[in-house]
């Protein structure tokens, strides 16, 4: 039976030999290791391989943005996201961007495997509970991603650092606010197109591509 070639996105060297040591008497083989969202971008595009292996937060492009832009070139590639956090606006953002899956790095081996046998073999590795939560989020309705809302650049700032999965008070620091300021931008942009939870609202930013 021949093995299983992944490529493994991981900034942390611990994670990245943790995954190698879990799979080594797998039919899973590691081909390459990389660190950051635009190395695992080149790599994929420039190499077969079965299945992706990407982390989410990662410097230089994160694992998102770099599954998003392998996806363009390479649409039937396999790729399972790789998280510590297990965050219902990545979870979205995954399923709206065509992951097979999102592997929390606390699974059991087992659960790794099988992920990533049913990502090889094209079908969904995504459990009935993730795509539950999401499901909400990625119903809402399509026809308001056409329509023009009115938004601030301000509020179009926040809702970016929203969608990438940022918490109010990470979306205060980075934008240098205050967190009463965050929290009543996010009201304004819930309100004004017309979702009722930050999921959604990252749903929507997704495909209006503002990330």
């Amino acid at each position: 039976m021949s093995k299983i070639r992944i490529l493994i996105a991981d900034d942390h060297e611990v994670v990245r030999c943790g995954l190698r040591t879990l799979l080594a008497d797998s039919d899973v083989e590691v081909t390459a290791e990389v660190s950051t969202g635009e190395a695992a971008v080149r790599y994929a595009l420039e190499n077969n391989l079965d299945v992706v292996l990407l982390d989410i937060r990662m410097p230089n492009g994160d694992g998102l943005t770099a599954l998003g832009r392998i996806k363009l070139d390479k649409p039937e590639l396999p790729i399972l996201m790789l998280s510590t956090f297990d965050n219902p606006t990545y979870i979205a953002r995954a399923v709206a961007l065509g992951a097979s899956g999102y592997v929390l790095k606390g699974c059991t081996r087992d659960h790794l495997i099988q992920s990533i046998r049913s990502a090889a073999a094209g079908e969904s590795a995504w459990t009935r509970d993730e795509l539950r939560r999401v499901t909400g989020a990625l119903a809402t309705p399509r026809l308001t991603a056409d329509i023009e809302v009115p938004l601030t650049q301000r509020e179009s700032e926040v809702l970016r650092q929203l969608a990438y999965g940022l918490t109010n008070k990470e979306i205060a620091q980075a934008l240098h606010i205050s967190y009463e300021t965050v929290k009543e931008h996010v009201q304004h942009i819930l309100r004004k197109i017309g979702v009722s939870d930050r999921t959604q609202a990252a749903v929507w930013a997704v495909r209006k591509e503002l990330v």
